[in-house]
């Protein structure tokens, strides 16, 4: 007979503990800002904050006598349960100032925010007090580079190593170490991350945003997440591409392997440029921006496609504009919108629902698929026609100059299978639910790649807010297993997982 797992509990709800101290230090925070504009909602904030961190404070006191031992199962649950724990915990500012007085409402915009997806049940988001649309992007903010990479910067503190957690949770299908210690690992990817938003902040401000526009789009923009201050998104400067311009140079930046930015920094440009995942993502971003452009310029009514203004610097630049803006805002999942490009002729509504499945690089704050899997199936899938010449042949995929083992190969090639497959059961589940074909495969495609406008009843210039509540429940789910890259969340399911053997 076979014996259940034995799971050190006590670590695993010290963490969770931890994460609550996290999100109740950022909802105090919030109540700060909340404070500064006096918008009304200050001292619900810091009731937010403080009963969040009293949680916190709480488990972790109770559980202060762990082992510090956490083996890799521990890992996984940690992974998948803490941004449960974050996102149930999250959802506090928004019921105590009622903003979002429903739990299903508030659940789904703080899973949105945390994957970095930002599909938002908010039907006028400039009436919602500054306090929580600060928190609302600081959901972004946190969930980009993740969570979990922020805390394994923190656990040494504690006595406990982090490497199966960066394993677990860093984006990508490896984890691509800057120094040998995961921790310090942690800490200079989350300095980039936090140097390219001041940079993009700073550059928004000169540009002509306000400041409290500049940090959230900021925030927004390099976690790849989408949540704006304005009703129309980015749509609302369309009168000003030099801003737009500067969000499309950072959501470039984002989109793009963060170990790729350290060697950049460090010198080492032509890490850079022969990195093989770094020149396809180009190569997409630059081929499709001119496919969608010269569409946009023959085809398209720009005055629908520019919502909110007419263009400023000719019909040419306009085009090439919203055609790089847009592709770089699936591609990346970024999802922030400058125009509804659904209304821009049936073959670029299906070209951008065939982004979605793309994603941005490993080791960046993008969901989908990523590039460099795309890459490695492709190689491998030209190879098949050599060794099915050359039976014999030992012909092995090669990865910037380097043999890609037979497991990792075998690993992206499930990855596809199982994102497919995801992909398919999310469209059923919404079928179900009576929602159209239209609809449903974009709001399965958007949920799972993280990406935010989806189509039909949800796309570009619409929200989720008509969204059914078990739509909702299901919406955040196929987000969840999206941001932790399938494997991480659904292994959770196995029998096998949870047995000694």
């Amino acid at each position: 007979m076979r014996k259940g797992l034995k799971l050190n509990y006590k670590i695993i709800f010290h963490f969770f503990g931890l994460l609550f101290l996290f999100n109740g230090g950022f909802m105090l925070i919030s109540a700060l800002v909340s404070l500064i504009y006096k918008d009304g909602v200050t001292l619900k904030l810091f009731l937010s904050g403080l009963m969040t961190v009293l949680i916190g404070v709480s488990a972790m006191v109770y559980t202060r006598n762990h082992k510090k031992e956490m083996n890799k199962r521990e890992g996984y649950i940690v992974v998948a349960f803490g941004w449960i724990v974050m996102a149930l915990s999250g959802t506090i500012p928004y019921i105590f100032t009622e903003v979002i007085p429903g739990f299903t409402d508030a659940f789904f915009e703080t899973m949105s925010g945390f994957t970095t997806t930002g599909a938002s049940i908010l039907n006028d988001i400039e009436v919602v007090p500054e306090g929580i649309l600060f928190w609302r992007s600081l959901t972004h903010w946190i969930g980009g580079m993740g969570i979990i990479v922020l805390a394994v910067a923190i656990l040494p503190l504690l006595g406990i190593g982090g490497m199966q957690l960066f394993a677990a949770e860093a984006p990508g299908p490896s984890a691509d170490k800057l120094h040998p210690r995961i921790t310090d690992t942690a800490k200079r990817l989350w300095l980039i991350y936090f140097g390219y938003t001041a940079a993009e902040t700073i550059l928004l401000k000169l540009a002509g945003m306000s400041f409290f526009d500049a940090v959230n789009h900021s925030m927004s923009t390099l976690s790849t997440g989408g949540f704006s201050t304005k009703n129309a998104s980015v749509a609302h400067w369309n009168y000003s591409p030099l801003i737009q311009y500067i969000i499309i140079a950072f959501m470039f930046l984002a989109g793009t392997n963060f170990v790729l930015s350290y060697f950049a920094f460090k010198g080492k440009a032509s890490k850079v440029l022969q990195d093989e995942e770094f020149k396809l993502y180009f190569k997409f971003i630059a081929i499709f921006t001119i496919v969608a452009a010269v569409i946009i310029y023959f085809n398209a009514d720009m005055s629908i496609s520019s919502i909110a203004h007419p263009q400023v610097l000719g019909a040419g630049e306009s085009a090439f504009r919203h055609g790089l803006f847009q592709v770089l805002a699936i591609i990346t999942t970024t999802g922030f919108v400058t125009a509804d490009y659904t209304l821009w002729t049936p073959f670029l509504t299906i070209f951008f629902f065939g982004m979605m499945f793309l994603g941005g690089s490993a080791g960046s704050t993008s969901g989908g698929i990523k590039i460099v899997r795309h890459l490695i199936t492709i190689k491998n899938g030209f190879l098949e026609f050599k060794r099915a010449l050359h039976p014999n042949a030992i012909l092995p995929v090669r990865y910037n100059k380097r043999s890609v083992s037979g497991a990792i190969v075998f690993n992206i090639l499930g990855f596809f299978i199982l994102y497919l497959l995801a992909f398919i059961v999310g469209t059923l589940g919404f079928s179900m639910m009576r929602i159209d074909f239209e609809s449903a495969i974009g709001l399965a495609a958007s949920s799972l790649g993280n990406v935010g406008p989806a189509l039909g009843d949800f796309g570009p210039v619409n929200n989720y807010s008509g969204l059914p509540a078990v739509g909702k429940w299901w919406a955040s789910f196929l987000m969840l297993i999206g941001r932790l890259e399938l494997f991480t969340v659904l292994i959770l399911f196995t029998p096998f997982f949870w047995r000694n053997r």
